[in-house]
């Protein structure tokens, strides 16, 4: 027991040497691994808990399976029900929103916004805001220059429509004049001639092709030798 108890000085020329004594000793390997039980706790409490610790986390692994499952089973309810995941990503954006509409949060925020509306629409400087708008509204209409500008936007628009209607009154004329003019005319006659010769000529080509006596009519070539 004496090599037991005695103390190991680290600056010994015998340090990391062990007695025969200390090398006897049996170490308990399930005493070292297992902790000691927290303050306050038995050990029949602690066996207690680590029981109700092992059935919990049991319990989380059977119900991961069966979500699991169900999760494929509503996804074969869906395939046949043709839904793709566009459609399931639009219904989760839109029960998403729904839920944010109905939320404590957004209807308060609501709320609060409706009420500092109705302050500032309420409140003197708005109110006389929009009178002194209307004021110089009034006033700008009711202007002379307004007025004057107004009627001058007018005369120049029914002075361009008339400009445009007296230019496709002069086109129309002037085409009507060169129609009826001698050069035109003496022009559609060269025209009409030009036009009946290329016609009789092709179709006298026609007749004298389709003639039988055209081939006769030429004299025989002398063919003899020389």
């Amino acid at each position: 027991m004496e090599s037991a108890n005695q103390d190991i000085n680290l600056n010994s020329p015998n340090k990391g040497l062990l007695s025969d004594a200390m090398t006897d000793v049996p170490v308990d390997s399930a005493a070292a691994a297992r902790t000691s039980a927290p303050e306050g706790l038995t050990l029949a409490e602690e066996e207690e808990l680590r029981s109700e610790l092992a059935k919990v986390e049991e319990e989380i692994g059977t119900l991961r399976q069966v979500l699991a499952a169900k999760e494929r089973h509503c996804g074969e309810l869906k395939r046949k029900l043709g839904l793709t995941p566009l459609d399931g990503l639009k219904q989760n954006l839109s029960k998403s929103w729904h839920d944010v509409q109905v939320s404590n949060a957004y209807v308060k925020t609501s709320e609060k916004l409706g009420e500092w509306n109705d302050k500032v629409t309420q409140s003197d400087l708005y109110l006389s805001a929009s009178s002194t708008l209307e004021d110089w509204n009034e006033k700008l209409t009711q202007s002379e220059a307004y007025k004057k500008t107004q009627e001058t936007l007018s005369q120049a628009g029914q002075k361009t429509s008339a400009a445009l209607s007296n230019v496709g009154s002069a086109i129309s004329r002037k085409l009507g004049d060169m129609r009826n003019s001698a050069t035109f005319k003496s022009f559609e006659d060269r025209v009409g001639t030009i036009k009946s010769r290329v016609v009789g000529s092709r179709e006298n080509s026609t007749e004298g092709l389709h003639s039988p006596s055209g081939a006769g009519d030429k004299p025989p070539q002398d063919n003899a030798p020389f």
